[in-house]
């Protein structure tokens, strides 16, 4: 502790893909940075699939071998009744090594000038005559206190930062997806695609992905919705998946959690406290993907916020919702729309979708067509789909 300051411009809650982005594009301004990461590592542990697109991460890191697990150029869907669709990825794919990922954007943030410190758990945020003014930490049994000007809340899901600013967090159980992955090996399935199961067997209100790291290793995976899980567990589902598919397979680790698969938070900026990432809500509601959606996040509230320090101006920070909202949430109120109406086909719809997007040539099968044929009967949907590709 004798190398942290007692005051810093912005304390960062959270050392995730969200928390590492916000810390390095704050820092970027030349205000003074600290992190602080409740768990021993950056990047640990893997809480998510490890998929992202080229594109999207490509703003904010170089993309390197080294944190490349494989590189993606299709997807397969298969549909309740076994029939498979492959279409080809116009774009580039890549599943991560998400431990050197994280990393990597933790020492990014670091070159910037922001400071990280892991074991450090927040309990609480520090007030002064009403007002925030830092936050209240154990680091190696011990409580702390760091002082700062601004407090963003990277925290995830569960964020207790926003709880303790008072923001109203809840999330509907329905728009809950509870997920659980298994990392397996001796595994025999196309390296350079991924592969999602659709359906009420394996995955209710959901879907099961199997993506690929390397030549025989796989995360494979499962997310269904809150209320499907209370009446099954995911667990069942993915042994149920398992020993139908691959019985024999290794499991090398396991994760279990919720994703939030809603719109944004309504309030994402309270005082001087702003949320990031899962904390947001900013997850992608139809994938349940979240880190080039956190990272954008991040690298808004980031730099508004050192603007705000450098300009003394915090009347800046509610610049962040509305910046937001303009890049990424619009769309995902979109998606959101689009879940709940593809997530609650049953599973003839899903097979009938299938049959009819095999007989598109291969060549010619997109994940615009799929959709097309997908949301045929619900014209609305349609017309909100097609605004995606003008954003």
């Amino acid at each position: 502790m004798s190398l942290i300051k007692n005051f810093y411009d912005v304390v960062v809650v959270g050392a995730g893909p969200a928390g590492t982005t916000a810390a390095r594009f704050a820092a970027e301004q030349g205000v003074s940075v600290l992190v602080l990461e409740k768990d021993r590592d950056v990047g640990y542990p893997v809480r998510c699939g490890e998929a992202v697109s080229k594109d999207g991460i490509e703003p904010f890191i170089k993309p390197d071998p080294k944190w490349i697990a494989s590189t993606i150029n299709s997807f397969v869907f298969i549909a309740p009744d076994e029939t498979e669709v492959k279409i080809k990825f116009n774009r580039t794919g890549y599943i991560l090594e998400r431990r050197i990922f994280d990393y990597e954007l933790g020492k990014l943030a670091a070159k910037a000038g922001a400071e990280i410190l892991t074991k450090a758990y927040v309990y609480d945020l520090l007030r002064e005559d009403g007002k925030i003014s830092g936050v209240k930490f154990e680091h190696n049994g011990e409580p702390k206190e760091v002082k700062a000007k601004i407090v963003i809340g990277a925290d995830g899901v569960e964020s207790r930062i926003g709880r303790f600013a008072g923001i109203k967090t809840h999330t509907k159980i329905s728009d809950m997806e509870c997920c659980v992955q298994f990392t397996v090996s001796n595994i025999n399935v196309d390296p350079e695609s991924c592969y999602f199961y659709f359906g009420t067997e394996y995955s209710p209100g959901g879907y099961l992905w199997i993506f690929p790291k390397g030549s025989d290793s796989a995360n494979v995976g499962l997310g269904i919705g809150g209320d499907k899980a209370k009446l099954r567990s995911p667990i069942s589902y993915m042994n149920h998946f398992l020993e139908k598919k691959f019985p024999s397979i290794p499991k090398l680790t396991m994760i279990s959690g919720g994703v939030p698969c809603s719109i944004t938070l309504s309030e994402i900026v309270k005082e001087n406290v702003m949320l990031v990432g899962d904390a947001a809500r900013q997850v992608n509601p139809l994938s349940g993907g979240g880190i080039t959606s956190g990272m954008i996040g991040g690298s808004i509230a980031g730099d508004i916020a050192g603007r705000a320090i450098k300009e003394n101006n915090f009347r800046l920070l509610n610049e962040y919702p509305k910046i937001w909202h303009q890049r990424v949430g619009k769309r995902h109120e979109i998606y959101y729309k689009i879940k709940n109406a593809i997530y609650n086909f049953s599973d003839e719809t899903l097979n009938s979708i299938a049959h009819s997007a095999i007989k598109i040539p291969e060549n010619e099968r997109t994940l615009l067509s799929i959709f097309k044929i997908a949301l045929f009967d619900k014209p609305s949907l349609l017309f909100d789909f097609a605004k995606i590709f003008f954003y």
